[in-house]
């Protein structure tokens, strides 16, 4: 039986628990004449009687569903004959297990079908259909369980809101504590893997080191058995394409939210706002086609006229394109920011004599600054953390130059290649990623908190 049919059936216990604890209440109260005795609406009660009916019911069915497989895993191994697991290490029995469920579920089996591996299919699929059985009969038991006791509290002086409330209050709590643990075990996870690293590589060479050849050999007699890891021209190539991106995109988009905010008509505003917040919908690779088939070949051409040497992938053509990517998070976050500005502050502005322009540098810009120094910080985030566009126009070339006609790579580019293709999680080059993701993150946090100051320096001044 499929899981989302059992779904389907728990809730319609809970609505059938909702329907019946509602008029379980207005019954208890002597009738709808008297609802007024009640604590709480009637629609307290019923949702008091669906909570009770759904989530204990739910927390089985996934405990049950986490550990089904495991169980009637262990149980089919367990009943596999001898001399059918002799000899054979633990990726063996792995492969052995997969044949046996693919074969119970009708699917492509790799190895030889034995009349052992036959009966262990057979087995397997019989225990699944048993596990599947008790699940729908515990779990339909809980909820009906639950749906039971909840109509037996139902009494006119039960408090059915302040206990919905609190239940939803708990279930609340529990999501953001899920959010806020995800988060401090990823960054557990990195940390863990970057102290691993700078165990292998010291810190001052990955910080300081000017070379990065992160290849490594598989065996000790191969060439390059160690490699280098100095992160520095990795740093300067992201912070060198992040620059040409924020050159562009902070004046572009900065103008364009002016306008459209304080200059642009109405019916101009409604079609130039959307066609410019197209530009974020756009696929990064479709900007990486475009950076290195149209704008690479174009600033080769010019500065191969002008006498200059121009590398084929170049930093200057992925932080024009990167940056023409952004435009839309500044303007559209800026405009946002410009519009609520309160219109009493203009209109002072111009009751004390000040012109438009006027105006808009010295009474708006200031008062929305906050906002958009927060849209630029999303911009840098955005700029720092782009990969796609760099790979195609800007090369893998870890290059320690500031030249922006270079080939240059960056951080996030280096964390996919060493992370693609199978790969060994106790070697260095490996390793490295997580030491360059641990930085990044980092480097962002300290963009935050400057930003965070800024924000709330002006906020102070303005408020």
């Amino acid at each position: 039986m499929q899981t989302w049919t059992l779904m389907l059936a728990l809730l319609a216990v809970m609505a059938l628990a909702y329907h019946g604890g509602r008029k379980r209440a207005i019954t208890s109260a002597g009738g709808a004449g008297r609802i007024s005795t009640l604590h709480s609406l009637p629609g307290y009660y019923g949702f008091y009687a669906a909570l009770w009916a759904g989530i204990p019911a739910l927390l089985l069915l996934g405990l049950w569903l986490g550990i089904q497989d495991h169980v009637v895993t262990g149980l089919v191994k367990s009943a596999l004959p001898a001399q059918t697991l002799a000899g054979l290490s633990d990726s063996e029995l792995g492969l052995l297990l997969n044949d046996v469920k693919n074969l119970a579920s009708g699917s492509i089996v790799g190895g030889t079908v034995t009349p052992a591996i036959q009966a262990a299919a057979d087995h397997f699929a019989h225990l699944q259909r048993l596990a599947n059985w008790a699940m729908w009969l515990l779990v339909l038991a809980a909820a009906v369980s639950g749906m039971a006791l909840a109509w037996g509290r139902t009494t006119p002086t039960m408090r059915a809101r302040n206990r919905v409330e609190s239940i939803v209050m708990g279930a609340m709590f529990l999501c953001s504590s899920i959010a806020i643990l995800t988060t401090l075990g990823i960054i557990l996870s990195v940390v863990f893997e970057s102290l691993q690293f700078f165990e292998k590589i010291a810190p001052g060479e990955f910080f300081l080191g000017t070379l990065w050849s992160p290849q490594t050999a598989m065996r000790a007699d191969q060439v390059a058995a160690a490699g280098a890891f100095g992160a520095v021209p990795l740093f300067t190539g992201t912070l060198l394409i992040s620059f040409i991106a924020m050159a562009v995109a902070v004046p572009i988009g900065l103008m364009a939210a002016i306008y459209l905010s304080e200059y642009a008509p109405r019916h101009v505003r409604s079609v130039a706002k959307p066609l410019l917040e197209v530009l974020a919908g756009i696929p990064t690779v479709v900007y990486g086609f475009f950076a290195a088939l149209t704008l690479a070949p174009v600033i080769r051409a010019i500065g191969e006229s002008l006498g200059l040497q121009v590398a084929s992938e170049s930093a200057l053509a992925a932080g024009l394109v990167m940056g023409i990517m952004i435009i839309p998070f500044v303007s559209s976050l800026s405009d946002d920011v410009i519009n609520a500005v309160p219109q009493a502050m203009r209109d002072g502005s111009y009751a004390l004599g000040a012109t438009q322009s006027e105006t808009i540098r010295r009474v708006v810009i200031p008062a929305a600054l906050p906002g958009i120094v927060g849209g630029v910080l999303l911009a840098v985030s955005r700029a720092i953390g782009e990969t796609m566009i760099v790979v195609m126009a800007a090369g893998l070339s870890a290059n320690l130059t500031a030249n922006p006609l270079a080939s240059v790579t960056t951080v996030t580019v280096q964390i996919v290649t060493l992370l693609t293709g199978d790969q060994e999680f106790d070697s260095a080059k490996t390793l490295a990623a997580f030491a360059l993701g641990l930085t990044l993150f980092l480097v962002t946090l300290v963009l935050n908190v400057i930003a965070l100051h800024i924000v709330r320096k002006y906020r102070e001044q303005y408020e």
